[in-house]
């Protein structure tokens, strides 16, 4: 039970924390709806089973210039990204349904939370530690680390997006496209921001 507790107090604090994804998840909630914040959300389920391999298995063994590379082209691809969805926030897409991107939403939450380095930096730091401790115990316990973990993290991300798609039904086009281009100027920033500091 502790490490559920853990697990959900963990994954709270990582899902409201300001960051690459909750600004994709912002961004595609006003361009297509809920859904489309929802399928942004998921991402961690997609990628963070590598992550925590690669963590735990590899990342210390990786020269600390490989370190920098991957950290300056992960900068690069949210800067590439913001840049594209400041291009694609005109007033007409702004009006696009929530049925289109399906597949395009999770892609992009995927390479996001991939490249970013809020996960990287919590499982080298925090998550695999705790994990393995958990599970030399016993692996139910872990299970339920990670279990509580997913629960919140994803879950916030997902209550962000529904408080987004509520307010957008009451923006006007213009205010929407202007959280848009706010959005896309942030992943920008997240960008650059991660490749000075590699």
């Amino acid at each position: 039970m502790t490490e559920f507790l853990l697990g959900l107090g963990l994954g709270l604090g990582a899902g409201l924390s300001p960051g690459p994804l909750q600004a994709l998840v912002m961004t595609s909630t006003l361009r297509r709806g809920f859904g489309a914040g929802v399928r942004v959300a998921v991402a961690p389920l997609l990628t963070d089973a590598p992550i925590i391999a690669l963590t735990v298995a590899v990342i210390s063994t990786i020269p600390e210039t490989g370190v920098r590379a991957i950290a300056i082209a992960g900068g690069l691809a949210l800067v590439a990204m913001g840049i594209w969805e400041i291009v694609r926030a005109r007033r007409n897409s702004v009006e696009t349904g929530e049925q289109s991107g399906g597949s395009d939403d999770v892609l992009r939450g995927v390479v996001v939370n991939g490249l970013s380095p809020h996960p990287w930096l919590f499982w080298i730091g925090v998550g695999a530690p705790l994990l393995v401790a958990a599970w030399r115990v016993t692996p139910g316990r872990a299970v339920a680390y990670l279990a509580g973990f997913y629960l919140t993290i994803i879950g916030s991300k997902v209550a962000i997006a529904a408080v987004v798609a509520a307010g957008r039904q009451r923006l006007s086009t213009e205010w929407r496209y202007r959280l848009l281009v706010a959005g896309g100027s942030l992943l920008v920033v997240f960008g650059v921001l991660l490749a000075v500091r590699a």
